[in-house]
């Protein structure tokens, strides 16, 4: 029996599915889930050996759902989507499946079949999440990103939505960005700095080196430095090194009427 997750924040589109997958041999829907945050916590508590989830749902889609999965819960994924040519390519050249809505029967029955065959190898596990790695990379490289309202944020078992606007700093450390709020909270993701710096609302940033994003508003002094850079000083006391190739980017844009 092949247990399945169905995540997609249009309940019709939802409900279609999950009767199409009813009406199929050896399935078992064990949850649905109406948006990325719910998808993740659903799929880590029941452990399914699939997870159908739409591309396009809001704040947490279904690359980040990825993302944000542990990796010894990670089960079989396919996207459903309505995206266009450029996405179902980069899911066919890395070996990923889809199934484009409107969803046809026939076409669904052949991704559990897949699934089926899929989970027969002892590591499935692990070439699904190289897979998924591969195909993360080929969409953000065919789609223009939309502008993030919240950042979904690994809390133990929870994931917390932190809003864009209660962030002053993102800094890099290695592999992680640390997120620092107005109000002192402090989280850490998963994520590149360059990645992170398209998706947040254009003019809200500005960024002071390689390894360092401040929010605008809440840089409330400037201090040059010998050698022509600076230490910006956020409102909640936070100094952060300007780069020298930077300095005059923060000069032009900040120091200037």
């Amino acid at each position: 029996m092949l247990r399945v997750v169905v995540a997609d924040d249009e309940r019709p589109a939802r409900q279609f599915l999950v009767n199409l997958l009813r009406g199929a041999r050896d399935v078992s829907v064990v949850g649905e889930a109406a948006d990325g945050a719910e998808a993740v916590a659903l799929i880590e508590r029941e452990r399914p050996d699939l997870a159908l989830l739409d591309l396009e749902m809001p704040e947490v889609d279904g690359l980040a759902v990825v993302r944000l999965l542990r990796k010894d819960a990670l089960p079989l994924i396919a996207f459903v989507t309505a995206y266009d040519a450029y996405a179902i390519q980069a899911f066919e050249l890395n070996a990923i499946d889809y199934l484009l809505k409107p969803i046809d029967a026939t076409r669904l029955q052949r991704t559990l079949t897949r699934a089926h065959d899929r989970l027969e190898r002892a590591d499935w596990r692990e070439s699904e999440a190289a897979r998924l790695a591969g195909v993360d990379d080929a969409v953000s490289a065919k789609r223009a990103p939309a502008p993030l309202e919240r950042i979904p944020v690994r809390r133990r078992e929870d994931v917390v939505l932190v809003p864009v606007s209660a962030i002053v700093s993102i800094v890099a450390d290695g592999e992680l960005l640390h997120l620092t709020t107005r109000s002192g909270e402090r989280h850490t993701i998963t994520y590149r700095l360059k990645d992170l710096e398209l998706r947040v609302p254009a003019g809200q940033f500005i960024r002071l080196s390689r390894g360092a994003l401040a929010c605008v508003d809440a840089i409330a002094k400037v201090s040059p430095m010998p050698g022509g850079t600076y230490v910006v000083t956020l409102t909640d006391g936070q100094q952060l090194p300007v780069s020298r190739l930077r300095s005059r980017i923060v000069r032009d844009s900040l120091l200037k009427l």
